[in-house]
């Protein structure tokens, strides 16, 4: 399987347990080389292979680049996960720039999609691909609009659930199901990259379940969905968000 941004956060907790599952996995990234090895050294611990592939999805020959060595070095994929995204500081809308929101529309919707459609032309069977899943990370953002913080990811988001319902559509008849997940409030590294790492723990406690999430329970649901457990399940977003 393929997972983009997959060195940290829900990407680096989606990897390890698919290897703990029995899956090699390629995980792609944007910067943190550590961070990368690191992954990549403790899925090979658990006994898979694994590769990092520097790239940015915002950018389609990286994107096609990203795919290619990933079937160079692991076969055929069945499963893509679709996660790599971006947050700027928080600020309400009125105080943002140009540059800021054209580099969150490029990385969470044109990075999503073009991650997508790729996935819908290495899977499909109509394709020679050997189907499979295909999984989109969203946010709760998506529904509950980010106001005074991140409408811009919000909005973005919002165009990753209509994908998540279009592409199932595109894809049933050719061996794939397409589905998405929203976190809510998950302890990881994306907050402190808006400028709040306190954030999830902070609005957590007020959540209906009264904490923030782990990136290893959306892990959970993101392997649900790419098993065969979820075999008649397609074009559906689950919500792995405490409630909110």
């Amino acid at each position: 399987m393929l997972i983009t941004g997959g060195s940290r956060g829900i990407g680096r907790a989606t990897a390890l347990m698919a290897a703990e599952r029995g899956r090699s996995v390629a995980i792609s990234y944007v910067a943190d080389d550590q961070a990368a090895a690191r992954t990549v050294s403790e899925i090979e611990a658990i006994g898979q292979r694994a590769i990092a592939v520097r790239g940015d999805v915002a950018h389609e020959a990286d994107v096609l680049r990203i795919f290619d060595e990933a079937e160079a070095a692991l076969g055929v994929l069945d499963a893509v996960v679709v996660n790599a995204g971006i947050v700027a500081p928080a600020l309400p809308l009125a105080e943002m720039g140009i540059d800021r929101l054209r580099r969150v529309f490029e990385v969470n919707v044109l990075g999503a999609y073009l991650s997508a459609r790729e996935a819908a032309r290495r899977l499909s069977t109509g394709r020679g691909g050997a189907g499979g899943a295909i999984v989109l990370v969203s946010s709760m953002a998506s529904r509950l609009g980010s106001p005074f913080e991140y409408v811009d990811y919000a909005g973005a988001k919002g165009a990753v659930d209509t994908l998540v319902v279009g592409l199932a559509k595109e894809l049933a008849r050719e061996g794939v199901r397409v589905n998405g997940v929203r976190p809510g409030l998950i302890d990881t590294e994306i907050h402190a990259s808006g400028g709040r790492p306190d954030r999830a723990h902070a609005l957590g406690k007020d959540s209906p379940l009264g904490r923030a999430g782990t990136a290893e329970e959306v892990a959970e649901a993101i392997m649900w969905l790419i098993g065969d457990a979820s075999s008649y399940t397609t074009g559906t977003l689950i919500d792995v968000a405490g409630g909110r």
